[in-house]
């Protein structure tokens, strides 16, 4: 592994996102004392990305409030700010990246952050203003301005993709007082993640607050003389529009990587310390595609996943492999979601399941388990803050329960611990 005895004086971190920064300040907490540069393709200060569909978009947030860290801790740290340089091409062989200034730089040890980007959506018009996409802080900022400008004079947004960035987008301009019309080419919203069940709940959580949802549909163009006026479907719908919302998912930004010689395989591959298969190069966050074993009962899953507390955590655990501790990343994943009044959050991980329960009463309040084999290997909840611990401590414990026993109300989750 990376990391021994031998001095390490530079490490280079290709993202200047919360995969990369998190690293950085974990090399300095751990005391780290050479150089470190975070390099990254926006010219804004690391900012936190999941309150661009939430907070910030309904303008709770302000700009301030999303950046991680001031640029006067970069300076105390002595962690240079490379911003607004993207990376081009690496050589693995020597650590070495080029800048599209054409610049090359070589380190010491690497690390690869450089997260994910939107997937093409190649349908006539979709180059039309008033078509959005929402990925970065200046897509944010676009998107922020048509929805209130919307608000105020009315009019329809088109949502195409109820994906949780795209229910988020629909939920926020709906509470906006927009009409809103959510397009999924899926029977219902994600299908795949949460199954038909939880899946209908929640195109129906959106149907109660006034959302026309459209499923098993797709955009077949968009239409307008100088901007988009109007959503074309493959049922043949005409929807007219104040503009439109794409949120068909992202792929991992792998472009500048082709010709590397690292192991590519939906993501960039790493081991359980979340080294790649070049020694001394290491990759994070939504690029890294990672072995996920919860506990020694649980199957070995590679798992690539766009979360926030993953790439906060999984920097902070190649920070600490850089400097040769060897640990294997072993973070229960995590994720949420804030839709009208509901706090949506997901624990755990598995790709099939056997068996839903549920316990408590859907919408409102709820837990969702996911059994594979008998054993809970995921939990969907609504508004069950306090719940998140336990959960995470039994996704851990890859346990084997009673269905009965899970969806008993009655019986407090804590309780279930003591069955493991």
């Amino acid at each position: 592994m990376a990391g021994g005895g031998a001095r390490i004086a530079s490490v280079g971190i290709v993202g200047a996102n919360i995969a990369g920064a998190s690293t950085a300040e974990t090399l300095r907490r751990l005391g780290y004392d050479g150089r470190i540069a975070l390099i990254g393709a926006e010219t804004e200060l690391p900012y936190e990305r999941p309150p661009l569909s939430k907070e910030f978009l309904t303008g709770q947030f302000d700009e301030e409030r999303l950046t991680l860290r001031p640029r006067a801790f970069y300076d105390e740290q002595r962690i240079e700010l490379w911003l607004g340089q993207r990376a081009t091409a690496l050589d693995a062989a020597t650590r070495t990246i080029t800048l599209a200034s054409g610049e090359r730089h070589r380190f010491d040890r690497l690390v690869l952050a450089t997260g994910s980007e939107l997937l093409p959506f190649p349908v006539p018009g979709a180059d039309l203003p008033g078509v959005y996409s929402l990925r970065t802080l200046a897509d944010a900022h676009t998107l922020r301005a048509a929805l209130r400008a919307g608000a105020s004079q009315g009019g329809r947004a088109v949502v195409v993709g109820a994906g949780f960035i795209g229910s988020e987008v629909a939920a926020a301009c709906r509470m906006a007082g927009m009409d809103v019309t959510l397009i999924e080419m899926l029977p219902v919203p994600l299908e795949r993640a949460l199954g038909s069940r939880m899946g209908a709940l929640l195109a129906d959580v959106h149907r109660t607050r006034g959302v026309e949802v459209l499923t098993g549909e797709t955009v077949t163009a968009i239409r307008g003389a100088a901007r988009a006026e109007e959503v074309v479907t493959s049922s043949g719908a005409h929807i007219p529009c104040a503009f439109v919302v794409v949120g068909t998912g992202v792929r991992p930004a792998l472009g500048w990587l082709a010709d590397s010689g690292l192991a590519i395989e939906n993501g960039v591959v790493v081991d359980a310390t979340c080294e790649t298969s070049a020694p001394g190069i290491f990759a994070a966050g939504d690029l890294a595609n990672w072995p996920y074993q919860p506990a020694a009962t649980a199957p070995a899953l590679r798992v690539r996943l766009e979360h926030w507390d993953n790439a906060l955590r999984q920097g902070e655990t190649v920070a600490r492999n850089l400097l040769g501790e060897g640990v294997a990343y072993r973070h229960i994943p995590y994720f949420w979601s804030d839709q009208y009044d509901l706090k949506l959050q997901y624990v755990g991980y598995t790709p099939t399941w056997d068996e839903i329960v549920v316990r408590g009463v859907p919408p409102e309040s709820f837990v969702a388990f996911y059994l594979r084999e008998g054993r809970v290997r995921a939990a969907f909840s609504s508004n069950r803050q306090r719940d998140l611990v336990t959960l995470k401590k039994l996704m851990a414990a890859d346990p084997m329960l009673p269905a009965e026993l899970l969806a008993d109300d009655q019986l407090p989750l804590k309780e279930l611990l003591k069955q493991v």
